[in-house]
């Protein structure tokens, strides 16, 4: 890990997730403990089913865990509401999606100043914050288009945008470059890395070992636990499981 970050992003302990089909109780997690540290640029990995994309939704807020513990920047929230949880996304959390989820009739610019809008910053801010993240990914010459004007690359570069407009504790991406052509996967994972380098805390949920030998560290998940956690080629040091 990064020597200079030192503070935990993101702590879990003991987490199960566990859902009742018939008369069995599956686990899709089983019992995962974890810390990501400010900085870090993590890739999770695992075949269909493993848990990893349970995992990335209850640490991005999206669900909670059955059991088990889960500190963001040090505040637990497992148990929190459904409000409080959406507050942590807006403001804590940016999301990249393999979709990229732009809304079609916006362009490019406003597409980015959503979460500034649910935020509650006024026009000329939020405007001001999303032309800054589109200049950070190398589009803000393409403000004014609609996504249908644009390629998967750069609509992917838009939903990157709009992801770090808030300027977020963690950025997380699920399969961010899996509807994308070589070249634009190259320019997707440069964006990342560049991110990484000025300081970003980077979460990818992937199944490509090459996307996941960008990250600084990688993380094995099957049959809903955490199997394996090493450094990438960046360094020959492992990481314990916890």
């Amino acid at each position: 890990m990064r020597g200079d970050f030192v503070s935990n992003v993101v702590t879990i302990t003991g987490v199960k997730k566990l859902y009742k089909m018939g008369s069995e109780i599956v686990a899709a997690l089983n019992g995962v403990d974890l810390k990501i540290d400010s900085g870090e640029f993590v890739a999770l990995m695992g075949p269909s089913g493993s848990g990893k994309s349970t995992l990335m939704n209850i640490l991005g807020c999206l669900d909670r865990p059955t059991e088990g513990s889960y500190k963001l920047l040090g505040k637990e929230v497992s148990g929190l509401s459904d409000d409080e949880l959406a507050k942590i996304r807006n403001k804590t959390i940016g999301f990249v999606f393999q979709n990229f989820c732009l809304l079609a009739k916006l362009t490019s610019l406003e597409n980015v100043a959503l979460p500034a809008i649910y935020a509650g910053f006024d026009s000329k801010k939020r405007l001001a914050m999303a032309m800054e993240a589109l200049e950070k990914v190398s589009l803000a010459d393409r403000a004014e288009h609609l996504p249908s004007e644009l390629s998967g690359g750069q609509r992917q570069r838009v939903a990157i945008a709009r992801a770090i407009a808030m300027k977020p504790a963690i950025i997380m991406a699920d399969e961010p470059t899996g509807n994308l052509d070589t070249k634009s996967t190259g320019e997707i994972m440069q964006i990342f890395r560049d991110l990484h380098a000025t300081g970003s805390t980077i979460i990818i949920v992937t199944h490509e070992p090459d996307i996941a030998q960008a990250a600084e560290r990688q993380i094995l998940v099957k049959d809903g636990k955490i199997t394996k956690d090493i450094l990438t080629a960046h360094t020959d040091e492992k990481i314990d499981i916890i």
